[in-house]
């Protein structure tokens, strides 16, 4: 009897940590097929740089680096009034209390944000929110373990001297003007 109570009660926790709420991991899958977005997973391996010519720093930031998701929305006169639903869909994503917006510049049609998952310390996701009217808008979400605002300026330099097949970044060209 104690086992079947037992069972009972993991079965019951079981489908009350389950949750049907929306989180941009969900969006992102969610989208990638829309015919309306551009959807691009970029590994660490892109950057094409010799460890060698890396400082410590920049090795500690590209161990802590895991993956960048790119989801893009091109706007064109037949999908206006889906970009503004879908703008605002990711805005209300990104005011769940597990991201917390270190910056955000401009407002309304026009505007970009950077917000992050953690503490300052230990961050495990950056997420980079721009929208322009004319062009549509783009999410990126920058995964990895334990990063810091001083891994992140450490990527962008080695992007700085990286050799980034740009090719692999075509489907994004015009959104981004």
């Amino acid at each position: 009897m104690k086992l079947v109570y037992i069972l009972a009660l993991l079965a019951f926790l079981l489908l009350m940590s389950c949750t049907n709420k929306p989180t941009l991991q969900k969006y992102f899958v969610e989208k990638s097929e829309d015919k309306d977005f551009v959807s691009l997973d970029v590994s660490p391996s892109i950057l094409n740089i010799d460890p060698k010519k890396m400082t410590g720093e920049q090795q500690t930031a590209l161990k802590s680096f895991e993956k960048i998701n790119i989801l893009a929305f091109k706007i064109n006169s037949q999908n206006a009034a889906k970009y503004e639903a879908e703008s605002s869909k990711v805005t209300t994503l990104l005011k769940d209390k597990n991201y917390q917006e270190l910056m955000k510049i401009g407002s309304g049609k026009d505007m970009a944000s950077i917000s992050f998952v953690g503490d300052e310390n230990h961050i495990n996701e950056f997420v980079l929110f721009g929208k322009k009217k004319e062009n549509g808008f783009a999410v990126f979400r920058i995964l990895g373990k334990d990063m810091n605002p001083n891994t992140i300026l450490n990527m962008v330099s080695l992007l700085k001297n990286s050799n980034i097949n740009a090719e692999q970044f075509k489907p994004l060209e015009g959104l981004l003007k």
